[in-house]
């Protein structure tokens, strides 16, 4: 195993909407206030729409740094948070990704779409590949993420995953908890490859 993370900023994804109930926002809100009570840099994709807008003002509002990083499409609709620390405006989707990714040192998945789920499994793909390092966690508002969990289980007893994989996904209902568990998180050291020769 490897040695605990130096976590100094967190890449946020999240919904581009509010979620159909009010706890979600409330989750987005808290998170940010730890985020920026505890001195991380928030790294987000740097519009004011939905859960990604609450979590920017919320650490915004304890004082803290944010970063968006907003790809030009977005920027030219003008969905650029007008309040942030700093931005970037990146070509596209893979190359704002790809932006958030070398600037966070852990990420934490809000409950969202197809593009909140399609950034999780692929910051947990790298890190199962050992591209990256970093912890990836789900704050799990509403057991949000309990049947994606179940998805991944299913995997593991199917024989296409290994169960350190499916475990280094951290899930927790409260901020302060994930980040702690994050900021103790050790990166699985198995390969991804089941009963395989040269594996």
């Amino acid at each position: 195993m490897t040695t605990p993370q130096n976590i100094r900023s967190v890449a946020v994804f999240s919904g581009s909407n509010f979620g159909g109930s009010p706890e979600y926002a409330e989750a987005a809100r808290a998170l940010g206030s730890e985020i920026a009570r505890r001195g991380l840099t928030l790294i987000y994709g740097g519009t004011a729409k939905g859960l990604m807008g609450v979590v920017a003002d919320a650490a915004l509002a304890g004082g803290g740094e944010v970063v968006g990083i907003i790809n030009q499409r977005l920027f030219d609709r003008g969905h650029l948070h007008q309040g942030l620390t700093r931005h970037e405006v990146a070509t596209d989707m893979r190359s704002r990704k790809a932006r958030m990714g070398e600037l966070a040192d852990a990420f934490i998945a809000l409950p969202g779409g197809l593009g909140t789920l399609e950034e999780l499994f692929e910051v947990a793909t790298l890190t199962q590949l050992g591209d990256h390092l970093k912890a990836v966690g789900c704050l799990n508002v509403r057991g949000f993420y309990e049947p994606v969990y179940q998805l991944l289980d299913h995997a593991v007893q199917e024989g296409f995953m290994k169960a350190e994989h499916r475990d280094m996904l951290v899930l927790n209902a409260a901020p302060d908890a994930l980040l702690d568990q994050l900021q103790q998180w050790t990166a699985p050291t198995v390969t991804k490859w089941i009963g395989q020769p040269g594996s």
